[in-house]
């Protein structure tokens, strides 16, 4: 764990992604998420499956995407975690909710926000539209950079009762 995580620790429990982001892999991933070319979601998430598969451990009982603003939905037309989670699913006969999670107030992208702001940006973003159908859970998201992201949306699912909380992305900022 980096500096800042053994200093206050996520609320999930582990990470796994598939690439570093940088070239090639964030123009892989800005094509797919920003200019809609979806035929990138089966490769993307194929080779992710691979390296979840391959772990040898055992896998959570339901993929949850993270959730875009209805507004944002409506802006890029699709949501990329879902497209992403829809595809793991098939490959490791998962089930896939894109409805229990969902983002209650638009905010600012991540990625524009300086490290400081990130958490309060995202805080008391996401609430939780029914009860869980599984304890062992994994968060599917194209991109990880600060964490916070996933670390609110972990932190909702622990207080409803999930017991481990899994990121799976296709790439990982830093670290």
């Amino acid at each position: 764990m980096c500096g800042a995580c053994q200093q206050r620790a996520p609320a999930f429990d582990a990470v796994t992604a598939l690439l570093h982001y940088r070239p090639p892999a964030d123009y892989l991933v800005q094509r797919f998420k920003f200019a809609g070319e979806l035929a990138l979601a089966p490769l993307l998430a194929g080779l992710l499956a691979i390296k979840i598969a391959a772990r040898h451990s055992s896998l959570p009982g339901l993929l949850i995407p993270v959730p875009l603003h209805a507004s944002r939905l409506r802006e890029r037309g699709f949501n990329q975690a879902t497209e992403l989670a829809r595809v793991l699913g098939r490959r490791l006969d998962l089930c896939v909710d894109h409805r229990l999670c969902h983002r209650v107030r638009r905010t600012e992208p991540q990625s524009t926000l300086p490290l400081k702001q990130r958490r309060a940006n995202l805080h008391n973003a996401f609430t939780l539209n029914g009860r869980l159908a599984s304890t062992h859970i994994a968060i599917v998201d194209d991109v990880m950079t600060s964490g916070h992201t996933s670390g609110e949306l972990a932190r909702i699912l622990k207080q409803a009762g999930a017991r481990r909380v899994e990121v799976w992305v296709i790439a990982r900022a830093g670290h």
